[in-house]
């Protein structure tokens, strides 16, 4: 194995823009019951409050052993992409648009798609990338310096969760269960752990995920039906399984991972926006945490964002508030 400091490691982020007038007609192609744009309400998860620059600048500034940062999207580039990249390589860090094309590349029946679990699974074919990479959300940040060793353990990968039941082995949760048709995370967590063999889920929570992509490639060379089941569905599906989890279940399985049950996160979500000042003063005045994840930023109202906007520019050295 080899010392953390030898590691190289890259970070990826996927990434969709939302607001993008060709996409909104694209993806609503492919639905029967198309999507109104101007209802806020309905396209919530679609929305951002250009989140991707956020995550992006923090990993320059608390990852600086990343070399590597990679965006993978559908035919899109994130604003102020090209400043971006002129900081980066000012860093000395390569930060490059990755389309589905090519990580898709010998699958393009399947696209194009709109569900992440597709996406994610596809991941680890990104050309060149570290055998050790660092999986973002675009609503996930660092906010304060890290090391090659939140991460990864003498090459192995630091995976943060906690062992949980199946839901259909809880007696309370038993029957909702079996009728529920929700392509929920949790059951995604779940189909990952049976698929390797286990009678529980280590579940993971909204931190960066510590990869490594040659346990995708030796799964999939045998598996390759199971990863076309995961990529079929143009949108989220039952039948699913979140990769993330599938790896990280094949990693204990060979004990090839180190387990912290400390996630080090900032948790926020939009919805709850009331409890959003109390989470910001209690992190600045005593936690150690390192991870930020914010949950439905955009539907805020103004005050509240601007409030964690000023929080993160006093992190990054940033003025991400003058863009509101």
């Amino acid at each position: 194995m080899k010392a953390n400091n030898q590691l190289k490691i890259d970070a990826v982020i996927s990434w969709v823009d939302g607001y993008d007038k060709q996409w909104q007609q694209k993806i609503n192609q492919y639905l029967e019951k198309k999507i109104d744009w101007t209802d806020k309400e309905a396209t919530t998860s679609y929305s951002s409050v250009n989140e991707i620059e956020i995550c992006i600048t923090s990993i320059l500034k608390f990852a600086t052993y990343i070399k590597n940062i990679y965006v993978v999207t559908d035919e899109q580039y994130p604003k102020n992409f090209d400043v971006l990249k002129v900081k980066a390589q000012q860093k000395g860090v390569c930060l490059k648009q990755i389309d589905h094309r090519i990580i898709f590349k010998g699958f393009e029946d399947f696209l194009p798609t709109f569900n992440s679990r597709s996406i994610e699974t596809m991941l680890y074919r990104i050309p060149n990338l570290a055998e050790h990479f660092v999986y973002f959300n675009d609503d996930f940040f660092l906010i304060r310096e890290t090391k090659p060793s939140d991460f990864f353990v003498n090459g192995t990968p630091m995976l943060r969760g906690k062992w949980l039941h199946f839901n259909e082995n809880l007696f309370y949760k038993r029957w909702f269960s079996k009728v529920s048709t929700k392509a929920t995370h949790k059951k995604s967590k779940e189909k990952a752990a049976k698929l390797v063999g286990f009678p529980k889920h280590f579940s993971f929570h909204h931190t960066p995920k510590p990869l490594r992509k040659s346990t995708f490639e030796k799964y999939y060379a045998n598996n390759k039906s199971i990863l076309i089941q995961n990529i079929k569905y143009k949108f989220r599906n039952i039948n699913q399984y979140a990769s993330q989890g599938l790896a990280n279940h094949i990693e204990i399985k060979n004990k090839t991972c180190v387990l912290k049950k400390e996630y080090k996160l900032l948790y926020i979500e939009g919805y709850k926006s009331k409890k959003i000042g109390l989470k910001l003063f209690v992190d600045r005045m005593f936690s150690s945490n390192i991870f930020m994840c914010i949950q439905d930023f955009e539907i805020l109202s103004k005050p509240y964002m601007e409030r964690i906007l000023v929080w993160i520019d006093k992190k990054l050295n940033t003025n991400f508030k003058e863009s509101l």
